[in-house]
Parts: structure tokens; C-alpha cells; sequence
């Protein structure tokens, strides 16, 4: 008997509560995008990996977000699908790089300064954002899910974001070597030391070219 109460105790509190997920993911979204108004302002703050966060910062350098646009939505798209199958958010590619590389990227892109540069307005964009994606799983999972047992190709959708974003290093080469031979060079033997590192090679790209690029920078 106790133990019943306290499954219904647990059931109606806000960590077991369906309605409170779409909460959590805003409120880790807010931070995560705001951590990148900061980068954006001071060059510090950001939460990523270094070769992710090296796609935003050659935008920011080379006014071309495009890499780091597709990259970072990419991971979003299949995270979010990802998560709405399988019950499991993937941080590290819904937030961290879909709402704190990709969406700001695309933004960006589209000359929208203003949600990444005024940091309060940067944490209300993750908010919303969060509670955006949180209830999208939610309903997926509610109305579709939650009425069957099938896995709806949850083993295929597993990991997309990976392998959609592979393809984004050799564009990234060809791009760089169009650009100048050192360029070109850096970005191909960064790319190649991030796939013996077993990392995505468009991140290692991107670095190799920007170290090259320092010192052999491209004359306009």
C-alpha cells in the first residue's frame, strides 16, 4: 500500500511529469544558446566541442555560415526525430549543436543579429526554442507512440545526425582548396588527423584551414 502511494506521489511530481520535459529542455536550451551570445560578444562561453565550435567561429572570421548552418541543423532534424522514436534526447547533438551552433548559425546567416548579440534576448530565444523542441517530442510520442508498439524505424533513424554531417568535410576541402593551395593543404591534413582521431573530419577541416590560413592568409 505504501508503495502504491508512493508511485502515485512520484507520478504527479514535476521530475516524473510529462509536461514538465518540454520545461527542462527550454530552460538547458536558454543556457546553451545564451553560452553562445557570449562566445558571439567575447569570444568565450560557448558549449561544444572545439571542432564544432571552430564551424561557428570560421563564420564569424570568413562571414560564411553555411557549414556550420548545416552541421548543427542536421544534428537537430535527427535528434529531434531521434528522440521522439526512441524516448532519448541526445544532448550533445539536439542542444549543444543543433540549438547552440546550428540555429544561431542559421540566424546569422539570414543577417538576424539580435537573438545571438543581446544576451537576455539570447536567453529567451533558447526558451523558446527548448520548449519548441520538448513539445514537439512530447506530442509525437503521445498521439503516435503512445498508442503502439511499434519502434516506427527507430533503429534507422538512430545516429542520422552522424552521418549526415560526414558529408560536409569534403565540401569543406574543395572549398578550401579553391581558396588558395596552403589553405587547401591545412584543411585536408586537418581533415585527416580528426578521422585517425575518429572525429568528424569536417571540424578538422575547418581548423587545419583556418591555422593556414593565418599564416598564409588569402589576398583580396
Amino acid at each position: 500500500m505504501d508503495q502504491d502511494i508512493k508511485d502515485l506521489e512520484h507520478a504527479h511530481s514535476f521530475w516524473y511529469a510529462d509536461w514538465s520535459f518540454p520545461l527542462i529542455v527550454g530552460i538547458m536550451s536558454a543556457g546553451v544558446f545564451a553560452g553562445t551570445s557570449m562566445y558571439y560578444n567575447y569570444g568565450v562561453g560557448a558549449f561544444n566541442e572545439v571542432a564544432i565550435v571552430a564551424m561557428l567561429k570560421a563564420g564569424m572570421t570568413g562571414g560564411s555560415y553555411g557549414a556550420a548552418a548545416a552541421f548543427g541543423a542536421s544534428f537537430l532534424f535527427a535528434r529531434i526525430l531521434e528522440g521522439s522514436l526512441v524516448g532519448i534526447l541526445d544532448l550533445g547533438g539536439s542542444i549543444l549543436t543543433g540549438v547552440g551552433i546550428g540555429i544561431p548559425a542559421i540566424l546569422l546567416s539570414m543577417g538576424i543579429e539580435a537573438p545571438v548579440k543581446n544576451f537576455p534576448l539570447a536567453l529567451l530565444t533558447g526558451l523558446v526554442i527548448g520548449l519548441i523542441i520538448g513539445a514537439i517530442i512530447y506530442a509525437v510520442r503521445h498521439f503516435t507512440l503512445g498508442q503502439s508498439k511499434a519502434t516506427f524505424g527507430a533503429d534507422v533513424m538512430m545516429g542520422a545526425g552522424n552521418d549526415t554531417g560526414r558529408f560536409l568535410g569534403p565540401l569543406i576541402i574543395l572549398s578550401a582548396v579553391t581558396a588558395s593551395i596552403p589553405i587547401g593543404i591545412g584543411a585536408t591534413a586537418g581533415a585527416a588527423i580528426f578521422y585517425a582521431w575518429k572525429k568528424p573530419i569536417a571540424g578538422g577541416a575547418i581548423i587545419g584551414a583556418m591555422i593556414l590560413g593565418f599564416f598564409f592568409p588569402v589576398k583580396l
